[in-house]
């Protein structure tokens, strides 16, 4: 006992000794100095005063507790139990939690846990209903006299039912009123459940230093069940209760470990374990390992899904204990993760790279605390299952602990020339065919301030007469401009919207070429159309939710809609493939990564004006990805800055690995109702004896838009030239899929 303490405990035994003999004397003077009649009243109203003050005691102890739980809330009482969030394959990706517990059963904690709880916190549970009197005269005297420090005289079961005040305010509370509320709830508890039942409650929620319950700290502290911790481990979670911040192992292992010994030596005192048991469990080294894990593996989606689940269940997210299963393949998220941040490397590496990299950045920032914007290169990265709509990756930046910016949900970026099939789509659902031929020659607009654009395409030069079908493999500007114009920019913005663009579309001729700023998300949903054949789904990163129960609370359905005929998003697909696999493909760059030729895949590469960001939609007919590459700062990438180039070889590294790792589909078949025809690619007509082999190919076409005329400029003669045809220069020019205006 501390040395004030003792000497205030003599000044209490000295007066008490005088107030004795004073008491004892007391009889003889009252007789001495009274009459019978006075001592009649006397006695008759201490007797009044004693029944009174019993009375307003008792009435006081009745009514200390109206807004305690009733027996009807402390059955229904649960604690607040964290969220857990599951991969598609069942693995824990993540937990929400203000209070983080995992509940166990009393059935699973073996006795050896239960004895070091008990033993140090309350070693008369077994014996007593809630309250020990003899605790609680100890603590109050040593309150008395030796203040807050004195020992605490609360019960297993008081501080259980400490923990079901509904308030901060309550909890924080530790009054003389408090401790006789926790004393009238805890004789309820111990009438409504058995010892077990308490004890169970009471390991599932106690505080170790912001972990709370048993499972969740032995997960924590040793990363193991509650099931498989030793003596020693049982004993250094059992230390902790008492004050969790000062005990805890990682904060303070030297406390820790003395704490973790008088547990086991209070064990030896009581006779729970031997003395051997006693000196090897002292002897045992602190093994604690912590939660080392920085953070889930997909946090951008997993913060997705936790704005999601915040709109729908608000703040029951942190207290209900939910399970929620998503769509993610931790597999394939972990292989995007490595793809983005390998070829984001590639791209600083290459000439022309003038902005600070990655490593350079964190340099800077570890050097200088004040640092907080980081200017280095970005990406994203989306993989969809365009069937189901199931999120299967989701990469929204680079570095989730710099930035929680979510740029493959929240960013809006201009579209770039993988805005371009929209616009070829209107064209082909308004009866034009691919095999059209639209002349690559200089256009002019004249616009509301007096000034005349004129777009250009990326290599700046003009191929002339071109095929549709080319004009997208090569991305031509200047066709998608006059193709735009030529169905109606109106029209265009109207597929955009319907197919998944939910971002205004600016009604101008520039909207052709990629003006329009988007989400990434949103060209992800847009692209499931054509690996559909014509029906859009909404990404789904939530399969289902429920409760601690295991009930379904919430089951997410596919939205599936059919916005596109067949037969249209068919020939879009196949143009696409084209850009794939044809060899002035802007998207060709897939098939020189290693993607085998056996695996369909249509894609559009994007490159936006002034080279600000680079863009790559790939698909197969069973995943749909999103590539994105640029600067949260609009700003140039680098020198020659191509989607081609900087953003598919992410896209190409992942289809490489799913398609190893997954049966290769079969290709997307072709509608009965589609037409073939033989054609001559420099005039969109049918092919005709005299025409050069090279310059023949298959084109599909939608009843009704096929050609009926045969090509007019090769005869047996040799080639002639149409009145009027503008000839141009048609070199090998370098991969075009970019715009300026």
């Amino acid at each position: 006992m501390p040395h004030n303490l003792s000497k205030q405990f003599e000044r209490l035994r000295v007066w008490a000794a005088g107030a004795l003999r004073r008491v004892r004397n007391l009889p003889v003077w009252y007789r001495e100095r009274t009459t019978a009649r006075t001592r009649w009243v006397i006695g008759s109203g201490l007797a009044a005063a004693v029944a009174l003050g019993f009375g307003l005691a008792w009435g006081a102890w009745q009514h200390m507790c109206d807004d305690c739980p009733s027996i009807a809330q402390i059955y229904a009482f649960e604690p607040k139990e964290a969220t857990s969030v599951y991969a598609a394959d069942g693995s824990l990706l993540h937990e929400f939690a203000i209070e983080r517990r995992t509940a166990v059963a009393y059935a699973e904690i073996p006795d050896h846990v239960i004895q070091t709880f008990v033993a140090v916190e309350d070693r008369r549970f077994w014996r007593h209903h809630g309250i020990d009197y003899l605790r609680s005269i100890r603590a109050f005297l040593e309150f008395a006299f030796g203040g807050y420090g004195g020992a605490g005289g609360s019960t297993i079961t008081q501080q259980l039912a400490g923990n079901m005040f509904s308030s901060a305010v309550d909890r924080r509370d530790i009054s003389v009123r408090r401790k006789l509320r926790e004393m009238k709830v805890a004789r309820t508890l111990e009438s409504a459940f058995t010892k077990e039942e308490i004890l169970e409650a009471y390991l599932n929620q106690i505080n170790f230093d912001g972990v709370y319950g048993i499972q969740s700290a032995a997960r924590y502290f040793f990363g193991k069940d509650v099931a498989e911790l030793n003596l020693p481990e049982a004993a250094m979670l059992a230390a902790m209760p008492a004050r969790p911040r000062l005990y805890n192992p990682l904060r303070n292992p030297d406390r820790a470990l003395g704490r973790r010994n008088l547990v086991i030596t209070v064990m030896e005192r009581q006779g729970l374990i031997s003395a051997r048991e006693a000196e090897f469990g002292r002897a045992f080294p602190l093994l604690v390992q912590g939660d080392r894990r920085e953070g889930p593996a997909a946090p951008y989606f997993v913060e997705w899904v936790r704005q999601k689940m915040l709109d729908r269940y608000g703040n029951r997210l942190y207290e209900d204990g939910l399970k929620i299963y998503t769509s993610l393949d931790p597999q394939l998220q972990e292989v995007a993760d490595s793809a983005l941040q390998a070829q984001l490397e590639w791209v600083e590496a290459q000439p022309g790279f003038r902005a600070p990299t990655y490593e350079e950045t964190r340099e800077w920032a570890a050097e200088d605390l004040a640092v907080t914007e980081m200017p280095y290169l970005q990406g994203m990265f989306i993989a969809l299952d365009p069937a189901t709509g199931d999120v299967r990756a989701l990469v929204g930046g680079r570095d989730f602990e710099d930035s929680e910016y979510n740029r493959a949900v929240q960013a809006v970026r201009q579209a770039g020339s993988g805005f371009k099939p929209f616009v070829y789509t209107a064209a082909i659902a308004a009866g034009v065919p691919a095999s059209e031929i639209v002349f690559d020659t200089p256009i002019e607009f004249d616009q509301p301030d007096g000034s005349i654009w004129s777009p250009r395409n990326f290599t700046g030069r003009f191929l002339g007469p071109i095929t549709m079908r080319q004009a997208l493999i090569e991305s031509i500007n200047i066709v998608a401009v006059k193709l735009g114009v030529r169905v109606g920019i109106e029209s265009v913005a109207q597929y955009a919207h319907r197919m998944g663009i939910e971002t205004e579309v600016p009604r101008f001729p520039s909207t052709a070429i990629g003006s329009p700023s988007v989400k990434p998300i949103e060209m992800a949903e847009a692209y499931t159309v054509f690996a559909n054949l014509g029906v859009r789904v909404e990404p789904r990163p939530i399969l289902r939710v429920e409760n601690v129960r295991g009930e379904v609370l919430w089951s997410v359905p596919v939205e599936r809609e059919e916005v596109l005929d067949e037969e249209t998003a068919w020939i879009m697909v196949s143009m696409m493939r084209d850009a794939v696999d044809r060899g002035r493909g802007s998207g060709q760059r897939v098939r020189a990564l290693g993607v085998p030729r056996e695996i369909p895949v249509a894609g559009k590469t994007g490159t936006t004006n002034d080279l600000y960001d680079a863009w790559f939609h790939g698909f197969t007919p069973d995943l749909v990805t999103t590539t994105w590459v640029g600067f949260d700062r609009p700003s140039r990438i680098r020198l020659n800055a191509q989607g081609g180039q900087d953003a598919a070889p992410i896209a190409a590294m992942v289809l490489k690995w799913f398609y190893e790792n997954h049966p290769a589909p079969g290709p997307w078949a072709r509608p009965n109702a589609l037409l073939q025809r033989e054609v001559d690619r420099t005039t969109g007509l049918l092919a005709n004896a005299w025409c050069p082999v090279d310059l023949i190919y298959t084109e599909s076409y939608r009843p009704g838009t096929e050609p009926r005329e045969s090509c007019d400029i090769h005869g047996p003669w040799g080639t002639l030239v149409r009145p009027g045809r503008q000839e141009a220069d048609s070199a090998a020019a370098p991969i075009t899929d970019d715009f300026e205006f």
